[in-house]
């Protein structure tokens, strides 16, 4: 536990820890590859749109509707966007395949002073995956003000239907990431987490995540041939 801390300590100190992102990618490159059939793979993108995120929120808009660009060539994926914000508010999108669509819902989205509802982003998404599967959920957010036991249990209901969070924090809330850790470990799925205003490496993490949704690790382990060194240790992290 000692050893745990300091890791973390050190990571605060220094600033975003690159064996922390690497180690996300490498844990993506090791998951199963998705058995779509007939279907396009399908991802649930949650954004935190709270009032906390704003010094941050364009440049992570510009990025987040980029990551949908590298799955042109697998036959596309289908996702559906989803965020809260202000009172109470939480709104999601229709299932949409044109990443140019998703990119112009994304761009109309403003912050709202509000609370996180992360347990309601994990629980809107069982009730789609109860409809039809859905290969990966991603979640961009920097801070947790709910019960986490609530949050916990909504992830393990999804991790047993086969849906795999990968969570992505921005900053260094020390119970963000607590909670965010344990829905990554109880989907099976994973967390990294990444500096404010971290364009390269939030860029990086989401376009693994797509290709990953869209055609596996075989379509992963293409895109990493080409790709940044930090891609290119994908190997661990995802069950």
């Amino acid at each position: 536990m000692a050893d745990n801390r300091k890791s973390l300590d050190r990571s605060a100190r220094t600033g975003v820890s690159t064996s922390s992102v690497e180690a996300f990618l490498q844990k993506v490159a090791t998951t199963p590859l998705p058995v779509h059939g007939n279907r396009r793979g399908r991802l649930l993108f949650v954004m935190d749109a709270t009032m906390s995120r704003q010094p941050t929120w364009d440049r992570a808009i510009a990025l987040q509707a980029q990551m949908f660009d590298v799955t042109a060539d697998m036959g596309g994926l289908d996702v559906q966007l989803a965020y809260f914000r202000g009172l109470n508010e939480f709104r999601a999108s229709g299932w949409v395949s044109d990443p140019k669509a998703l990119g112009s819902a994304m761009s109309g989205v403003q912050v709202r002073g509000g609370h996180t509802q992360i347990c309601r982003a994990l629980r809107h998404t069982l009730a789609e995956v109860r409809k039809a599967p859905v290969e990966a959920l991603v979640y961009v957010g920097d801070c947790m003000e709910e019960a986490a036991d609530d949050v916990c249990a909504a992830a393990g209901e999804l991790g047993l239907l086969g849906t795999r969070a990968f969570m992505f924090q921005e900053g260094y809330d020390r119970e963000a990431e607590i909670t965010f850790r344990e829905v990554a470990r109880l989907t099976g799925g994973a967390f990294a987490r990444f500096e404010p205003g971290a364009a390269d490496e939030l860029r990086d993490l989401l376009r693994a995540v797509a290709v990953y949704a869209s055609g596996g690790r075989k379509a992963l382990n293409g895109h990493a041939a080409g790709a940044s060194s930090t891609i290119k240790k994908l190997t661990h992290q995802v069950r």
